[in-house]
């Protein structure tokens, strides 16, 4: 079909492709006395205090108390209006990442959060990020979810929220892309350069290059261009 018929355009790609310039360095400073001047208690307020604020200054905030609770913090962090972060003290965020407005990043005081270099958050995001590895250049839709953890519901006899927890590692691998509403379950691993559709519901891996949808999500094709190892398609009927 033609897409001058349609409507359809192609333009270039804004956020991969940015530079990222390095943090002003009386940004970085700023972090800096904050984290030597602040309570851990403190710094959660003011990250609070300049959550939902629109204005340069808040944005600036922000990041300032964000790096200065984080384990590691890059340059050229965007972090959206409305974003919350719960033990913020296990991040580990790459340089020019994306966290959009409203997006929920739940750690753990003993957990793993690692999220890499230009990684795109959209807005409304839940990531259960106990155990979580989101590596470079992933796009991680509008709404969309991974869960980390699930209550053992054993034994029978006691409310399921009463039940151990388990926590089960979860990784996106680099170049991946997440769709809008779409959720990942506990233990799973998506490959390198895969696609989950839209709404999909992730319960098992994904293959590096494979497209997935559908709940639970399946198998439809490898994205064009790819050649998959031999046996790869015998594997996946």
């Amino acid at each position: 079909m033609d897409p001058l018929a349609t409507g359809e355009r192609i333009v270039a790609a804004v956020h991969g492709r940015q530079e990222i310039q390095p943090d002003p360095p009386d940004e970085l400073a700023l972090a800096d006395r904050l984290r030597a001047e602040c309570t851990r208690e403190q710094l959660l307020a003011l990250a609070s205090k300049h959550a939902c604020g629109d204005s340069e200054e808040d944005a600036r905030m922000r990041r300032a108390t964000w790096r200065a609770l984080a384990r590691r913090f890059g340059h050229g962090v965007r972090i959206g209006r409305g974003a919350l972060a719960r033990h913020p003290e296990t991040f580990e965020i790459g340089n020019g990442v994306v966290i959009g407005e409203q997006a929920f990043i739940q750690g753990r005081f003993d957990g793993t959060c690692v999220i890499g270099d230009r990684v795109w958050l959209g807005p409304q995001s839940y990531l259960d990020a106990r155990d979580l590895v989101i590596e470079e250049s992933v796009g991680w839709g509008p709404g969309a979810k991974v869960l980390g953890s699930e209550h053992t519901a054993i034994p029978i006899d006691v409310p399921i929220i009463n039940t151990d927890l388990r926590i089960q590692p979860v990784r996106v691998r680099a170049w991946a892309d997440i769709g809008v509403n779409a959720v990942i379950l506990p233990g799973v691993t998506i490959g390198k350069g895969a696609i989950v559709g839209a709404g999909a519901v992730v319960t098992e891996d994904v293959p590096a290059f494979a497209i997935v949808a559908g709940v639970p999500a399946r198998f439809l094709r490898w994205r064009t261009g790819y050649q998959p190892p031999p046996g790869a398609d015998d594997a996946r009927r």
